[in-house]
């Protein structure tokens, strides 16, 4: 029978088995006499090209024994790489996984080199026994795919495992085996004090496809069948032990392990869920989706361990899994590792001797916050890219006295996209009605800079996913492109009235329909309408209103009307699903050539009202009149 291991001493080295006399020291947990074997697995995923450290606020007790406001260095590769290194010493038989989506996020990913060659040099420092394939990593197509982990994560010595159960390269991708044999593959096997242990790697089949760039003919396996078609396969190498490393979220993940026959761990991603006790968001690290290291079963009746460590570079969990000698997990517990820095401020200042003890204490007794300086040689690593960085970092080009609020998704406490909101901009409670201010201020950006440079355009679309991050204070030319990070070019497509309402309902049905993601969501410019998100398909947007850029006057959509639309190429071409675009003949469609945020810097550098103190251009929230969302149920 399973005990589940509530309490884990610190870094993980003592597993108190519940009801039992004996205690399992972790770093003695060898293969045994009857065939059992216990596994640390430390994974991380969704780091997102965040390689930089970073400032956070935690909520510590004072002296006083109450909770306040401490800031704290935090995050980054060179902790990632520390926190290896410490929590691999005295523990046997150690995995090393990255669950999927290291590339596309900040400046690193293709401002620093070639694409993802900073990430795959501070991967390399810590030398993963196994890489999911994420939704991300097609950001690019597969001729970029390749070339990352060929050139870049293959560069040196380590060579990591590039996995994917369920993705099938077509053709004519450069990914295929007939070209490139070997690159990617459904597993990986791993050999640990006598046993071999089976890695699986698993992609998001339907977001990739719609929402990535992989090539037209590459396609996704359904997920559980990818998995099982994969274990299987395993099984039948007389491999007991298997791990699924699973980019598909969640929720998902949870729908999919009863499923599954054979499988024994699943190292989840893509939904970024913070996993681990209540307490996190006591600490003020953020509100848990979940128990971190969740007994589950599977189609067998057996126990599978199910985890998953956040996003960007905070997060180390590791998991002790223990298996009998028939190959069924007996025992699973672990820590989601926050990793934080101890050099604790106040308002700013210096904690007094009284305080820091008590937050050393506090950080002690969490269980889960983990102090952990940078590695130094991973930070070495990390310089020259981190120097190039700086020069896109260094220019100012706007002020935004308000936050711009980033909101994929319209809707209240409990909806889909709410957290994405700061706790500011859910206050004001506009995001809920309307969505976010920077996704609609990008698409609006894009219908004033083709009628001011490009020939003009009657309406735009950008999806809300596409608008990565909210600004507020000073912006840099960092900032622009970290809003718009995608590197897509703009097409302009005629489309008639009657497309442009089918387009929004793509969009809406990419993000309602069962299994759909908040990433699809349709921001206009120019185009406004009410948003019913529980209609049918085809029925939950009306009352379609275009703006005339001539008169100001927003008019009914005419349905036989031909109208100029400005719009990503990733979109025109059906990505996200909107297959309205795609279906657009060759005749109707121009590549305008320019990169969005090129076209969002160039809406900027237009802005009349100046900044008193710094002549800076000011950003600030559209009127309400010209978001495209008008009122959302």
């Amino acid at each position: 029978m399973l005990q589940f291991t509530k309490n884990w001493q610190r870094k993980g080295r003592l597993l108190a088995l519940a009801g039992a006399a004996a205690v399992l020291l972790a770093g003695c947990g060898g293969s045994d006499d009857d065939g059992s074997v216990e596994l640390t697995i430390l994974h991380i995923n969704d780091h997102h090209s965040t390689l930089d450290g970073k400032n956070r606020e935690l909520k510590l007790k004072n002296a006083a024994g109450e909770r306040v406001a401490v800031t704290v260095d935090a995050a980054g590769f060179p902790r990632v790489k520390s926190a290896y290194d410490d929590l691999t010493k005295g523990a046997a038989n150690v995995l090393k996984i990255h669950a999927g989506d290291a590339l596309t996020g900040t400046l690193y990913f293709n401002r620093a080199g070639a694409i993802g060659e900073a990430d795959a040099a501070l991967m390399n420092t810590v030398c993963f026994d196994a890489f999911t394939l994420g939704n991300h990593e097609f950001d690019k197509g597969d001729a970029e795919l390749r070339s990352f982990i060929v050139n870049q994560l293959w560069k040196g010595s380590c060579k990591t495992p590039v996995i994917s159960a369920n993705v099938n390269f077509g053709a004519s991708s450069a990914l295929n085996p007939a070209r490139s044999p070997g690159t990617v593959q459904p597993y990986t096997i791993v050999e640990r004090g006598g046993h071999r242990i089976g890695i699986v790697g698993l992609t998001v089949a339907l977001k990739t496809k719609e929402s990535s760039s992989p090539d037209p003919d590459t396609t996704f396996t359904e997920e559980a069948a990818g998995a099982q078609a994969a274990i299987d396969k395993l099984k039948a190498q007389g491999v007991n032990k298997i791990v699924v490393a699973s980019h598909i979220g969640y929720g998902l993940d949870r729908q999919i392990i009863p499923q599954l026959s054979g499988v024994d761990v699943v190292v989840g991603a893509d939904s970024h869920t913070l996993l681990g006790p209540d307490a996190l968001a006591t600490y003020g690290v953020g509100t848990p989706g979940g128990k971190y290291a969740e007994a589950l079963k599977n189609k067998d009746g057996d126990t599978v361990c199910l985890v998953q460590a956040w996003e960007y570079a905070q997060v180390v969990g590791e998991l002790k899994v223990k298996f009998d000698g028939g190959g069924r997990v007996t025992e699973c517990g672990g820590t989601p590792h926050v990793l934080i820095d101890d050099n604790f401020k106040v308002g700013g200042k210096d904690p007094s001797a009284a305080d820091l003890a008590a937050f050393q204490a506090d950080v002690k007794a969490s269980g889960f916050l983990r102090v952990t300086k940078a590695n130094a040689a991973a930070a070495a690593t990390l310089k020259p890219f981190a120097d190039t960085v700086a020069v896109f970092k260094a220019t100012k080009v706007a002020a935004a006295p308000d936050e711009l609020c980033s909101r994929r998704v319209p809707g209240g406490a409990g909806s889909a996209d709410y957290s994405r909101s700061s706790a500011d901009c859910n206050a004001l409670g506009q995001v809920g009605t309307r969505g976010g201010d920077i996704q609609q201020l990008v698409a609006q950006s894009y219908v004033d800079v083709a009628n001011a440079l490009y020939g003009g355009a009657d309406i735009s679309l950008q999806s809300g996913g596409g608008v990565r991050v909210p600004l507020k204070g000073t912006v840099t030319a960092a900032n622009v492109i970290e809003v718009l990070p995608f590197g897509n070019m703009l097409y302009r497509l005629q489309i008639t009235g009657a497309e442009a309402r089918s387009m929004v309902e793509d969009g809406l049905d990419a993000t309602f329909k069962a299994g759909g993601s908040t990433g699809p969501y349709p921001y206009t410019g120019g185009l406004r309408f009410d948003v019913d998100s529980q209609a049918a398909k085809g029925s939950r947007a009306s009352n379609f209103e275009v703006r005339n850029a001539a008169t100001g006057q927003w008019e009914p959509l005419d349905p036989a009307r031909t109208y100029k639309l400005f719009v990503l190429s990733f979109n025109a071409t059906g990505g996200d699903g909107y297959d309205t675009l795609r279906n657009v003949p060759a005749a109707r469609r121009l590549d305008v050539g320019v990169l969005d945020a090129d076209v969002f810097q160039s809406y900027i550098d237009s802005l009349q009202e100046k900044d008193a103190a710094t002549g800076l251009p000011v950003l600030r929230k559209l009127a309400d009149g010209f978001y495209s969302t008008k009122s959302f149920k």
